[in-house]
């Protein structure tokens, strides 16, 4: 006897109507009726909401931040500045009425113990449990995929310089030209980084120059590396 194959359809979560405000929805992403992680990226800017549930691509989107992440710890974590975080680690601004997951976040030590950025304890008080940033990281990574074109490039920049994100990384990694685009924040909001001969952009952050490389692993498979080079003023 034959048995037919159990068949999961993927739903768009049931949003409360108290999470069309920013303190709604915040009480909603910390409560235990909140979709799962890994079910999808839900944001929340500035009154509206951004889901996407769409399938993250192997080559063109993970395999790219997994590279920044390396890099980024190295430089960060290793280095003993502060934490780099990947994935479902949620960052809250009530300035810019903002809650979001961004693909990389960095905040360096001194950012929390000036209080510039928070961390937000668990419900369960519970010591050293902690669910959110509130404030301005240091560093936020996007990497851009299909699905997140529009809100990559026009409604995240605006809302996390208003947050005060000092320094902002795009990467695009969909196209035959790997792009790294770091935009820097200033009084009119945030401004692009001209690349500099064979790609390389200066990151403030990281004090170094970087570019984002991408190289055959066969059968369309792609591998990705964060290039470091020191930052000369004389260039």
């Amino acid at each position: 006897m034959s048995r037919n194959p159990s068949v999961q359809v993927e739903e768009v979560p049931v949003i409360p109507h108290g999470a069309r405000t920013f303190e709604g929805f915040r009480r909603w992403s910390s409560s235990d009726s909140f979709p799962e992680r890994g079910a999808g990226r839900i944001d929340f800017l500035d009154g509206e909401l951004a889901i996407d549930l769409s399938p993250e691509n192997l080559y063109k989107h993970g395999a790219a931040k997994t590279a920044l992440t390396a890099a980024l710890y190295e430089q960060v974590v290793r280095s003993g500045r502060g934490a780099v975080y990947v994935d479902a680690t949620r960052i809250v601004s009530p300035v810019a009425r903002l809650s979001v997951e961004p693909d990389v976040v960095a905040v360096l030590w001194d950012s929390l113990e000036t209080g510039r950025v928070r961390e937000v304890p668990a419900a369960s008080g519970e010591a050293g449990s902690y669910i959110e940033l509130e404030g301005a990281p240091d560093l936020v990574v996007e990497v851009i995929s299909d699905s997140s074109v529009h809100k990559d490039r026009r409604r995240l920049p605006p809302l996390y310089a208003k947050a005060g994100v000092p320094e902002l990384w795009l990467a695009d990694a969909r196209g035959k030209v790997v792009e790294l685009e770091i935009r820097l924040l200033g009084p009119a909001g945030y401004a692009l980084v001209p690349a500099e001969a064979e790609g390389w952009s200066a990151s403030p952050f990281l004090g170094r120059r970087c570019r984002l490389r991408r190289r055959s692993a066969g059968r369309e498979r792609f591998v990705y590396e964060l290039e470091l080079d020191e930052w000369q003023t004389s260039r």
